[in-house]
């Protein structure tokens, strides 16, 4: 338990850190932490990862799904920023970097087998992510459609 408490303040630090490169507001800094540390990696990442007959695309699907979707958008309206500022440091810690440099160093050295089955990693990886922010994109678009036309309708009758 102790272990995983240091890897989500080590994923918390990347964040932060990966803002500061960026140039984040200095008022978003803490919430890009906790949106790459303990909702995107740790949240559900980490979770969904750790149960049974899961793999790694469905962990990166649903760390995806929770940070862009659902926490970097309602941090963004409750913030007043672009929901970008918190989707972009919170994916540093999915991306498939290891899988990449794999990839890369065994198609330098000839090993075209092994760099096939990174690269196949590699795609997954990204794809599951790519569908986790589309996903989530329109789950909330939907939902704020519904409470729209619910609120005119309303006034209407």
């Amino acid at each position: 338990m102790v272990f995983l408490i240091l890897k989500i303040g080590c994923v918390y630090l990347a964040g932060v850190g990966f803002g500061l490169i960026v140039n984040l507001p200095y008022r978003a800094l803490n919430l890009a932490g906790i949106s790459g540390g303990v909702v995107g990696w740790g949240g559900s990442y980490y979770l969904v990862d750790s149960l049974p007959n899961t793999g790694i695309g469905i962990a990166n699907f649903s760390g995806a799904m929770a940070l862009g979707g659902v926490f970097a958008m309602i941090v963004a309206r409750i913030m007043r920023m672009p929901s970008i500022l918190f989707d972009v440091p919170g994916l540093v810690p999915l991306v498939p970097g290891g899988q990449a440099y794999e990839l890369i160093k065994n198609f330098a050295t000839g090993h075209y087998s092994e760099a096939w089955n990174y690269a196949t990693q590699v795609i997954w990886i990204a794809g599951s992510i790519a569908l986790g922010f589309i996903a989530a994109e329109t789950i909330l678009r939907i939902v704020h459609q519904v409470t729209t036309y619910r609120v005119a309708f309303r006034k209407k009758m």
